[in-house]
């Protein structure tokens, strides 16, 4: 097969780090306050434009609190987790590492009681219909390292009893979230608006700012994750206050990405980028005998951690290790070549590729893509089957 002619101006479809915004350059962050305390007047009122920002964007309804927190959206959800749980029952759902993470967290660290876990193999979703809302439920929106999404929250009961903890790092600014269905949401910058990492976002509902006051988990508690002092929830985080220091490199870069998504229209052009941008591919796989989605049901197809596997029925012979070798081989090619940088599966997922589609990626660039991943598999598989 010819080796394509059209490469993609910008060859980076990393799942995090995330590729940057249209445009960007490095005098996005001219006006940066490094140096600066992000304590002094300047400093808090950058990360108070961040918080509100942030809200204007996504929708954020206004009696929602909004934080910035340590650790990216690990540590968002570590917090939530901790200060949260043991109020009632858990169940936990997991369908890819990210969820089987919570899981881990809840039943053998936390060792909540009453705690359940729905887990299912990657591609698919547990059965939501077995979730039982008068305990706290705990969920990824996005599967990020299986390219599988929930398709919509009516599955979450309005009345329910207990509080609803979704990890949607990969889904913010890409998927509408419904608010009134969820108690507690996370992200981390680096994912769909292409920010710098290190830094979380923890975004709570009434409901559970009320459980942070009114109870106390029976296990001590990290500074990192204090919200609450003496029975009074800490307002001054929700202004920009941070528990640690942040990055004001980082500050400024994600202020930088949200004018950019306020200047496409918000949140609504963002979803149409990133749904574009899964078109691209599924048009891509329709015709490709080799490649299939992870994700079978369309429905639950994620547009930004869009996750492929290999089908061929040569390829179904090997081993996993063999198998997982093909696919680290598949993107190194392609990354010598420059068209394509980080796009192998996540470790611990099935072997195949994982190509991110967020806001911050080109359609174009994933239409100049897909003609290289087919010559990329032509030229390994040919030295695999001696076709």
């Amino acid at each position: 097969m010819q080796k394509p002619s059209t490469r993609p101006q910008n060859p980076c479809f990393s799942s995090g780090p995330c590729p940057k915004r249209p445009g960007w350059s490095t005098a996005a962050l001219d006006n940066a306050l490094v140096g600066r305390s992000h304590r002094s007047k300047p400093g808090a009122a950058r990360l108070k434009a961040a918080i509100d920002e942030t809200r204007a964007v996504l929708g954020v309804p206004a009696d929602y609190r909004i934080g910035i927190v340590a650790g990216s959206d690990t540590g968002a959800v570590e917090l939530a987790l901790w200060s949260l749980l043991g109020a009632r029952g858990v169940d936990v759902l997991a369908w890819e590492s990210f969820g089987s993470e919570w899981v881990t967290d809840v039943l053998d660290v936390l060792k909540v009681k009453d705690a359940r876990k729905f887990v299912s193999a990657y591609g698919e979703l547990p059965d939501l219909g077995a979730v039982n809302f008068a305990n706290d439920v705990v969920f990824v929106w996005n599967g990020t390292t299986s390219g599988v999404k929930l398709p919509h929250g009516d599955w979450i009961p309005a009345d329910r009893a207990g509080l609803t903890i979704c990890d949607a790092t990969s889904a913010a600014f890409a998927m509408e979230l419904p608010w009134d269905k969820l108690d507690v949401v996370t992200f981390s910058w680096q994912k769909v608006l292409g920010g710098e990492g290190a830094h979380g976002v923890i975004i709570l509902s009434p409901r559970a700012a009320e459980r942070l006051v009114t109870y106390t988990p029976p296990w001590p508690m990290p500074k990192l994750f204090r919200l609450a002092k003496k029975g009074k929830l800490d307002e001054a985080v929700f202004e920009g206050a941070t528990i640690n220091t942040p990055s004001m490199l980082c500050v400024e870069d994600y202020l930088d990405a949200l004018r950019w998504a306020a200047g496409l229209g918000g949140l609504s052009a963002l979803c149409a980028r990133s749904q574009k941008n899964l078109a691209v591919l599924d048009a891509w796989v329709a015709k490709t005998p080799w490649v299939e989605f992870l994700a079978a049901n369309p429905a639950e197809r994620s547009s930004t951690s869009i996750c492929l596997k290999i089908v061929a029925d040569w390829f179904g012979k090997l081993g996993e290790n063999e198998q997982a070798d093909f696919t680290k081989q598949l993107s190194a090619l392609l990354e010598k070549e420059g068209v394509a940088y980080d796009i192998n599966g996540y470790r611990n997922a099935p072997p195949g590729l994982r190509i991110w589609g967020g806001a911050t990626v080109e359609a174009a660039d994933l239409e100049a893509l897909t003609p290289w991943l087919d010559w990329a598999y032509a030229e390994l598989a040919a030295k695999y089957t001696g076709a």
